[in-house]
């Protein structure tokens, strides 16, 4: 059984994310991306746990499933910051075996801290401690460095205080299993640390748009679709099969840059600036691709024996806008042609990674069906993302559609 999952989500309740997240929709645009498990998120927030509950029923696996039989994950992110000889800090996900352990999990991190102030709940206490402290509550709650190399929340960030999983974790380090790359990071990269932990890679979504839910995911191949199974690939590695990244450039810290005065530039060029921005004379935001090189231990072309394979490419959504030149991602003329789409095709990972370009020119655009194979293949040309900017496709204008007639006119 292979499973297209994304155990990294959140509520309406989390800082900075859509207030209108419900469980319906996150199911809705799960199916409409083609995923098959999602995680609950901020399953500790009191208001949505209310809603987890009322809406979710358990099995005996360790599965939460809606009416409509599409399943969940108890899971939440946690952020950790504390003083330990400077500035520490780092996102955790965490995922809960059941409905029992969740509700312990929920009792001591309510007897320590406030909860119902933000789904992403801020615990200042190291993180050895808040392993110890989760692993002595039941073993098989997992624990997972989420996007581990942006820069201020990111076990190998820039600003984290931590250059490797022994500086973070110390004694407890062997309690953690997997790292999730994040959106400006990639396998290939994180294979150059030479650290001993499997890779997963899941969306933070903080809204339920098709260009965020599932932008990147893991596949898991299991006897069965269960809790315990889905752990034994996360900390073995044997039912791991692969990951979906998006490409890193497109992640909003793959270069280095200042947002404020709009400047970028590749880890050589920060080099010679010292790192300070030519525009203001401030400290540049040092990205991923620059932290990388800070860290790798091996060259670029290092792959490990026993590496899991990745797919990368960009959402379906920025295709579309890119295209047409239109820059809202939530645009009726996107949408139209996305609809469109996933009405011939089913889902958007069909479309992304299966669907012909022979297929694809008989329903949309044929300009709009080569930028999906160049997307496929890992041919498209990105701006890269800096600062928290996001990244941009750069299309030559042969690959642009500039006539305005609808779908039906082509």
């Amino acid at each position: 059984m292979e499973i297209i999952s994304d155990l990294h989500t959140h509520s309406r309740f989390a800082r900075a994310c859509s207030k209108a997240i419900t469980l319906d929709k996150l199911e809705e645009y799960a199916r409409i991306k083609g995923l098959d498990l999602l995680g609950t998120a901020d399953f500790q927030h009191p208001e949505w746990n209310k809603e987890i509950k009322a809406n979710l029923k358990e099995d005996d696996k360790g599965i939460l499933w809606s009416k409509n039989k599409f399943p969940f994950l108890w899971q939440t992110e946690i952020s950790l910051m504390y003083s330990d000889e400077g500035r520490r800090a780092v996102h955790l996900v965490i995922l809960s075996p059941n409905g029992e352990v969740a509700d312990q999990i929920v009792d001591v991190f309510g007897k320590r801290w406030r909860l119902d102030y933000d789904g992403r709940p801020i615990f200042g206490i190291s993180s050895p401690e808040f392993v110890e402290l989760l692993k002595e509550i039941d073993d098989k709650i997992e624990i997972v460095p989420a996007h581990c190399m942006t820069p201020w929340f990111g076990l190998y960030g820039s600003k984290s205080g931590f250059d490797s999983l022994k500086d973070c974790f110390k004694d407890k380090t062997n309690k953690i299993y997997a790292i999730e790359s994040g959106m400006s990071a990639d396998p290939s990269m994180l294979w150059r640390f030479k650290e001993d932990v499997n890779i997963v890679s899941f969306s933070d979504m903080h809204s339920f748009w098709p260009w965020r839910i599932g932008r990147e995911s893991t596949i898991f191949e299991v006897s069965e679709l269960s809790y315990d199974n889905v752990i034994k690939a996360i900390r073995t590695g044997y039912g791991l099969k692969s990951t979906i990244e998006t490409i890193p450039a497109y992640g909003r810290y793959h270069w280095d840059g200042h947002r404020k005065c709009g400047f970028s530039c590749p880890p050589k060029e920060t080099k010679e600036l010292k790192s300070i921005c030519p525009k203001c004379g401030k400290e540049l935001t040092i990205g991923v691709d620059y932290r990388a090189e800070e860290l790798a231990k091996e060259p670029v072309d290092y792959k490990p024996e026993g590496a899991k394979s990745f797919f990368e490419f960009i959402p379906l959504h920025e295709l579309i806008a890119a295209v047409y030149g239109i820059k809202q991602l939530g645009s009726k003329r996107v949408w139209e042609t996305f609809n469109v789409l996933i009405r011939e095709f089913n889902d958007e990972f069909n479309i992304l990674l299966k669907t012909s370009y022979e297929d694809l020119k008989k329903i949309v655009h044929e300009k709009l069906a080569k930028v999906i194979l160049l997307n496929r293949e890992g041919k498209l040309v990105i701006d890269p993302g800096y600062d928290g900017v996001y990244g941009k496709i750069v299309l030559k204008d042969d690959d642009k559609v500039t006539s305005q007639k609808r779908l039906g006119d082509f």
